[in-house]
């Protein structure tokens, strides 16, 4: 990488997808005597460019379809772009789809070995920290419980819970500030500053402005795929908050 106190550098970035739209209506079959298929290009994300500092926190903001999503799971090499690049420098660990490996038939604890082996966790390790994982989903009495018994929330903390336990350099998170109570949200949000205090880097994509301002030091707003603007945290969610709500939304 071109700056070595990077942890992450975007450049000149765009996505597009390619969306078909088939028609089996009768006037094609009768005037084009077939099924006739309607190709488009939707640009996700336009040149879009920025960098990240190790031991930063960067907010992505934006109303929904603006391509934060996207974003992340570009940093992740999820996807890729269809220009420019993405350069990270360390180990990444994802918080987007939490309990994506969870399999509903297997118990709590079952789901915590099966799940923490996908993050990479080797079984000695995760024997090692077993307990602080359950202790932390707050969810001990049920850990034996089929997965599929969990209520939503059970199910959502638990995964958090894991996912959070996975030696990285990076944190990529996406919208899961909201699992759980009030309680239990505090628990990640002080996770996440305590790992950010121990010199990790994260990526944070929400619509909770408060929670923004609250852990990160820069935000990146999208708009339609563009970086409408960029700069200090309470700044830019300002900004937002007024072209969202309306003048004087600011002070709400």
């Amino acid at each position: 990488m071109d700056d070595p106190g990077n942890a992450i550098e975007v450049r000149r970035l765009c996505k597009r997808f390619n969306t078909h739209r088939r028609s089996n209506s009768l006037k094609d079959l009768v005037v084009y005597h077939e099924r006739r298929d309607d190709t488009r290009v939707r640009e996700v994300l336009h040149d879009v460019s920025f960098s990240v500092p190790k031991g930063g926190v960067l907010g992505i903001i934006g109303r929904n379809g603006s391509g934060k999503s996207t974003m992340l799971k570009l940093l992740t090499r999820i996807l890729r772009p269809n220009e420019g690049t993405v350069e990270t420098d360390g180990k990444i660990a994802c918080l987007i789809e939490l309990g994506a490996g969870f399999h509903p038939d297997m118990t709590g604890r079952e789901n915590i070995y099966i799940n923490a082996s996908i993050f990479g966790i080797p079984k000695g390790v995760i024997d090692e920290r077993f307990d602080d994982i359950v202790e932390f989903s707050g969810i001990g009495e049920f850990i034996d419980e089929r997965i599929r018994n969990y209520s939503s929330g059970m199910y959502l903390r638990l995964a958090f819970s894991v996912a959070i336990n996975v030696d990285a350099d990076i944190l990529l998170v996406d919208e899961i500030l909201t699992v759980g109570d009030i309680q239990f949200q505090k628990k990640c949000m002080d996770r996440l500053k305590a790992f950010r205090d121990a010199g990790g880097t994260i990526v944070l994509v929400t619509h909770n402005i408060e929670q923004t301002t609250d852990i990160c030091d820069n935000i990146i707003w999208l708009d339609d795929g563009r970086v409408r603007e960029e700069g200090a945290a309470a700044e830019v969610c300002a900004h937002y908050k007024e072209a969202m709500l309306g003048p004087g939304a600011e002070g709400t």
